[in-house]
């Protein structure tokens, strides 16, 4: 799927061919190897579909991940974020409009009439968690039961739906969309704890040392019994000062808190490979090169540790 034709089915829409801000912010996305607009035509295919009916699902993805985004970025006040540009008011417009614009590109006349309520239904029920996930993650959380809560309605219902409804499209039967549904929650939460390592060891600070009880990793150092606590407090109020960053980095690896980001990294990979295996797929190659690419940053991670390929570990 080429992903110059997912955003000109995009900027094609009324209105948005006369809306310069969606216009501009569908041309400047990139797109990498493995990102979420790529699973609905994984999904198609793998249960013996064509990529081409899957392209309306992949863009409404596109403009369901743009949405969350804009909203996501107010809510953690990134500096970073298009809200600083266009102000508060017109992000969260902008943020409706590409929602809207998700449910008009499943009404693409290339879908079958039959499904295409099923696919309004799914893409509306993700929606919903996800802004649920949001409002839950805008509070400080205070312990690990309280950060799974808010992972689980965050971050998977997106991965799950993108699988459904790639599934759907491509004819397959209620039990294995509901498989692929299932191992897309799997992959939300690997690439969920994947994030938030990358983001506590990433320089200068990311928004994640403002609201440090809802990264996995930021979390582990505030909480867990280990002899640098306090002084990891201290600094993670200072983060801004590149030195009092570095060293509160430093004891997210002595005190554990990346290895244990680690561990549930290896049990999600674990648990995605072993769905995949379960799956009835005429075509398994599209799921399983999907699992390997989000597996490519644990390998990153454990290599820099100094551990063996993960091939090799008796987990896998």
């Amino acid at each position: 799927m080429e992903f110059e034709d997912l955003k000109a089915r995009i900027q094609r829409l009324r209105p948005v061919a006369s809306w310069p801000q969606m216009l501009e912010f569908v041309d400047r996305a990139v797109s990498r190897e493995g990102s979420i607009w790529e699973y609905p035509a994984a999904a198609c295919q793998a249960v013996g579909g064509s990529e081409g009916p899957a392209v309306a699902a992949a863009a409404a993805i596109f403009c369901s991940v743009a949405s969350i985004r804009l909203v996501d970025d107010m809510l953690d006040e990134d500096p970073r974020g298009d809200y600083r540009v266009v102000g508060t008011g017109q992000a969260a417009n902008l943020a409706l409009a590409f929602q809207a614009a998700g449910h008009l590109l499943l009404d693409d006349p290339e879908i079958p009439a039959a499904i295409r309520p099923a696919l309004h239904a799914c893409f509306a029920d993700m929606s919903l968690a996800t802004c649920r996930g949001q409002d839950l993650d805008a509070r400080e959380l205070r312990c690990e039961e309280e950060y799974w809560r808010v992972v689980e309605s965050k971050t998977p219902p997106l991965f799950a739906a993108a699988l459904r409804m790639g599934a759907l499209l491509g004819g397959a039967p209620a039990d294995t969309a509901d498989g692929l549904a299932r191992l897309g929650g799997v992959l939300g939460r690997f690439i969920q704890v994947s994030d938030d390592v990358t983001d506590a060891l990433g320089t200068p600070a990311r928004a994640d040392w403002k609201r440090r009880g809802n990264n996995l990793a930021l979390l582990y150092a505030l909480t867990a019994p280990h002899a640098d606590r306090e002084e990891f407090l201290r600094l993670s109020l200072a983060v801004d000062d590149p030195g009092a960053l570095a060293a509160a980095q430093k004891i997210l690896l002595r005190s554990g808190a990346v290895s244990f980001c680690t561990l549930k990294l290896l049990e999600f990979s674990r648990e995605a490979r072993q769905l995949t295996a379960r799956l009835q797929l005429r075509e398994p190659a599209p799921i399983a090169r999907l699992v390997e690419l989000h597996e490519q940053p644990l390998h990153r991670l454990l290599e820099s540790v100094g551990v063996g390929e993960p091939a090799e570990l008796s987990f896998f």
